[in-house]
């Protein structure tokens, strides 16, 4: 279905068309005419499906820009989705003039206040600091026509729900509700059930839901061989952008230490992490300016980047919709993505429930072999070359000294010792990853039974990585409590990631 075709205002169809949109995608083809008819909606899609679109261009759609009540409340779990969401709706609706503002902890409470003021139409924001707001009567929701829950499996899992329900008891009665969800457990059919009025679900399939475009793929390794392994698989499958998730905090700065000692471009962010220093990875990484984000579950919710090429799991999860999460940001508009997933010989059962959930089996990828990997590393050095040739205007200063060089040894022996001085064997930069308590050891059900299956190396394939669910439930709550408590600090964390200069043809290292 194209835009066209739907009955919206012409200043959002120009907005749509001047972001590049033409067809709708499934969800936003299914909701949007529900959502125009006033229909209390549940949608279950993950990030990446264009959701943010499906509610938010008929929510402007209905917006009286010259009223100055609230009209549409869309509550999200984290400041980052939240974020991202009021920047698209305010893409959106700029023609039109649709105001819209964002509320989240770890910000100053009092600049939100003087925004609020101002008289949005929307308002986007985390429950804790939307109650924070309510309580000090500087947001009023006594005019909202629409509420909308993103992402309501992760406030229930986050432990939102009683936030909800202080914030929906601020509303009138008579109003639209939409959720969205990634899954859909019993809980969050509760939910509905209590907060909605004769609900239409819309439902995107399976094989819509677990990407078919993202090649899914899993290493068996021990503990110790998964770092040097990872990075032996760099410098085969030369990501263009990746996320690494590791299961702690702990995890997340030792591995982007690690990455950043063997001189790959790296950051990492988890639940310590200054909602600046936060914000400013984030930037860099959206921007290119980062090869590799590694981050905790916690950390990376909510997040929408585009152009991710691969997903790497360090650890994998013990809940499996953590899993769809994470490979769902791969594969986006179009592309083709890549998840590799390191599994330790215990945590195989772990694999075969992920696979009963997205109905699609991981294939196991073979370490890569040492000439594949000088094979990779060379690439990137001819990559390197190529690319200060053609853009490093100030070659000519090595005049002198070039022709010195040529004129004692021949250009190959010279082009030899550049490439064994760039090219180093990883047991020059020795890594060390502290062990994680393992997850718990457990046999598989029988509806949850996998398939085993041995495969040959692709070098351009990958697969995933996890969190302990009870540790990850406790730091979901920590890492929120800000939000759920106005003004105090958050509790984001990111490490600094170093990465290889392109132009000082700083190679990452061999295994």
């Amino acid at each position: 279905m194209k835009f066209k075709e739907l009955d919206l205002d012409p200043r959002l169809l120009s907005a749509v068309n001047e972001a590049g949109f033409e067809e709708t995608t499934p969800i936003q083809a299914q909701t949007i005419p529900l959502v125009m008819t006033g229909d209390d909606v549940i949608g279950q899609a993950q990030t990446g499906t264009g959701k943010t679109a499906a509610f938010g261009l008929p929510i402007l759609n209905a917006v009286d820009t010259q009223s100055s009540n609230i009209q549409a409340l869309i509550i999200s779990p984290t400041r980052e989705l939240a974020i991202q969401t009021q920047e698209e709706l305010y893409r959106l609706g700029s023609d039109k003039k649709v105001k819209v503002q964002c509320v989240y902890g770890g910000s100053d409470i009092r600049r939100q206040i003087r925004a609020l003021k101002n008289h949005p139409q929307i308002v986007v924001g985390t429950p804790g600091r939307m109650l924070d707001h309510i309580n000090r009567h500087t947001l009023k929701l006594g005019n909202v026509k629409t509420v909308v829950l993103d992402e309501a499996d992760e406030m229930l899992d986050m432990g939102f729900v009683e936030d909800i329900e202080n914030i929906l008891s601020n509303v009138p009665h008579e109003h639209q509700t939409l959720l969205f969800s990634a899954t859909m457990p019993k809980p969050i059919m509760k939910i509905a059930d209590k907060f909605m009025t004769d609900p239409k679900v819309v439902k995107i399939k399976s094989k819509e839901l677990t990407a078919d475009k993202i090649e899914q793929y899993f290493v068996k390794a021990r503990e110790f061989e998964k770092f040097d392994l990872m990075t032996r698989l760099f410098d085969v499958q030369a990501p263009e952008l990746a996320l690494i998730f590791g299961r702690t905090k702990r995890r997340v700065d030792e591995l982007t230490r690690g990455l950043q000692a063997r001189g790959y471009n790296a950051e990492g962010i988890h639940g310590d992490l200054s909602q600046d220093k936060r914000t400013s990875v984030l930037r860099k990484f959206k921007s290119g300016k980062l090869d590799f984000l590694v981050a905790t579950d916690v950390a990376a919710r909510g997040l929408d980047i585009s152009g991710v090429s691969h997903v790497y799991n360090y650890d994998i999860p013990q809940d499996p919709d953590s899993y769809v999460h994470r490979i769902g940001r791969t594969g986006r508009a179009g592309h083709s993505g890549v998840s590799v997933t390191f599994v330790t010989p215990n945590e195989m059962s772990y694999l075969r429930t992920i696979e009963n959930l997205t109905k699609k089996r991981m294939e196991p990828l073979a370490p890569p072999t040492d000439k594949e990997v000088l094979k990779g590393q060379l690439e990137s050095v001819k990559e390197d070359i190529k690319d200060t040739l053609e853009h490093d205007k100030h070659l000519d200063r090595f005049d002198s000294a070039v022709e010195e060089l040529l004129a004692n040894y021949s250009a190959e022996d010279i082009a030899r010792v550049f490439l064994s001085e760039t090219i180093k064997d990883a047991e020059s930069v020795p890594i060390k990853i502290a062990p994680e308590r393992p997850l718990p050891s457990r046999k598989v059900s029988h509806s949850r039974s996998g398939h085993g299956r041995r495969g040959k190396y692709n070098h351009h394939r990958g697969g995933g990585n996890g969190e302990n669910n009870h540790r990850r439930r406790r730091n979901d709550r920590r890492d929120n409590h800000n939000d759920k408590h106005g003004d105090s600090k958050h509790r984001e964390h990111d490490n600094k990631r170093n990465g290889r200069s392109k132009k000082s043809f700083k190679i990452r290292t061999n295994l």
